[in-house]
């Protein structure tokens, strides 16, 4: 399955309706996707009343996000640190599970606050704890602590982005106005995970080749302990799907 396919097929997992509902209305509004993807979320935007404008560093998902030929909507390439400048501020910035990409988010969100208009809001989703499923054999649980321990030393990914967005959208100089605990099917579900869900979680193993080097020789030892974990009936996640909407100063 490509990736993009598996962009569009995690959609349907994720409580992205409850966050459209507590946002402004968006009838005329000019919206920033950051980190687009294939363009599903910007779809939703356009569908009410929005322009959108996303960005993204994967060509291959841009391709299938241009490919719907959304009105309204355009897609472009480029490093979410580096914005181009826009001619006119935007009314609102949509970001989802990107953040946790930049550790030291202070900067960034220093730079996308530039991008839109005083008064603007932002509405930011990400995961925190993302291997907090239980019960885990404690070799693998170890092992996943210790790669996300050495992700956030390296500066390369915060797999506990999802509690601290609030403080550091505070920190941007933002007003937080609400901060929502998503359900979702794939990251926080309990009891026996969906078939698709526990292949979406294979796959996203296979994929990561960082933590492949990080586990060595076990590496497949603590990808399947994790996959039979999540088919317990006993099964339990502690990892959440923050959002948080807040408003520019």
């Amino acid at each position: 399955m490509k990736l993009a396919d598996e962009y569009r097929r995690q959609f349907a997992w994720r409580s992205w309706m409850q966050v459209f509902a507590a946002l402004p209305a968006l009838a005329g509004q000019t919206v920033l996707d950051l980190g687009c993807g294939v363009g599903d979320q910007a779809a939703e935007l356009v569908g009410r009343g929005a322009s959108v404008l996303g960005f993204d560093t994967n060509e291959e998902l841009l391709r299938e996000a241009r490919a719907m030929r959304l009105p309204h909507a355009e897609f472009r390439e480029a490093d979410l640190r580096a914005l181009p400048a826009l001619p006119t501020p935007a009314d609102g910035l949509w970001c989802s599970f990107a953040t946790a990409y930049f550790p030291d988010l202070a900067p960034v969100l220093a730079a996308w606050s530039r991008q839109v208009r005083a008064g603007a809001w932002i509405a930011l989703t990400e995961i925190d704890d993302l291997f907090a499923h239980e019960p885990l054999e404690p070799t693998a649980a170890s092992l996943l602590a210790g790669y996300a321990q050495e992700a956030l030393a390296a500066g390369r990914y915060d797999f506990k982005m999802g509690r601290k967005l609030a403080d550091h959208v505070q920190r941007a100089g933002f007003t937080v106005g609400k901060v929502l605990t998503l359900a979702d099917q794939e990251f926080s579900c309990h009891g026996p995970a969906q078939p698709s869900v526990v292949e979406a979680w294979r796959t996203r193993f296979d994929r990561m080749g960082l933590l492949r080097e990080f586990c060595g020789t076990q590496f497949e030892q603590v990808r399947d302990e994790f996959l039979q974990c999540l088919v317990r009936e006993d099964h339990r996640s502690a990892a959440k799907v923050t959002c948080c909407i807040a408003t520019k100063s």
